[in-house]
């Protein structure tokens, strides 16, 4: 079992978990002094650690030894219309385990979701970073207008390009365009923004705006009508592949 933690982690130390950890350690998985936790915290990679001083309500966790150093995650953003709770809770999971670093919820004018929970996201992001082994929690930034968003690009991700999933454009091409990418630069494409638009797709306005920018790379995610939950999914794969790290 592996859990996240915001306290610092070190040779014989000891970590008081959460009210929430607490409980579902103790009465959820009915663990007793002595049982083994591997914990991290974004800084100072994974260590293994044992349950003690258990009661009804309390315990401690003590650390034992680094199990893994620290990596970093992939410098790959993913941008998403928000969509109905389930989905949305589907698409933090796996972006995350699919390698996003930054996960950017963006309210376009077609978004039919009018509120986001964050703390729901990032609780979310935390579960399947400590269920897939990450060593680190990648950033859930809050939700806000893509029209903001873009307007302040330069500034907020320097030199990150945006391959705008558009599906509008012709089927095909995408491996070719992502190919031609990779290797556009001595050092690789350089940090890269993932876009993915609402159920009812950006609008003309949005689209024009998008195409005219000169960071932004269109790519089409094939003649079927995807939900926006799977074209996340199939665009992160998809970059991944073939300019990421897989």
């Amino acid at each position: 079992m592996r859990l996240y933690v915001a306290a610092g982690l070190g040779q014989g130390l000891g970590i008081v978990p959460t009210r929430e950890q607490t409980h579902y350690l103790l009465n959820v998985m009915r663990l007793g002094n002595g049982e083994p936790l591997r914990l991290f915290n974004g800084r100072d990679g994974e260590w293994l650690g044992r349950l003690d001083e258990v009661t009804k309500r309390s315990c401690l966790i003590a650390l034992e030894r680094q199990t893994r150093p620290q990596d970093s995650l992939p410098d790959l953003w993913l941008l998403f219309a928000p969509v109905k709770r389930a989905r949305l809770d589907f698409i933090v999971q796996k972006a995350v385990e699919m390698g996003a670093g930054r996960i950017l919820p963006v309210l376009t004018e077609r978004t039919n979701v009018a509120r986001v929970k964050e703390d729901r996201l990032i609780a979310n992001a935390v579960e399947a970073a400590e269920q897939c082994g990450l060593l680190s929690v990648p950033e859930v930034s809050t939700p806000g207008p893509l029209s903001r968003l873009l307007d302040t690009w330069d500034e907020v991700a320097p030199g990150r390009r945006i391959i705008f999933c558009d599906e509008a454009a012709a089927p095909g091409g995408a491996f070719s365009t992502l190919e031609a990418l990779a290797t556009s630069q001595d050092n690789g494409p350089g940090p890269l923004a993932v876009l993915i638009g609402p159920e009812g797709g950006f609008s003309p306005a949005e689209r024009t705006r998008l195409l005219e920018r000169a960071d932004t790379v269109p790519i089409s995610l094939g003649p079927r009508i995807m939900r926006a939950d799977t074209a996340a999914i199939a665009a992160l794969a998809a970059v991944q592949l073939v300019v990421g790290d897989w």
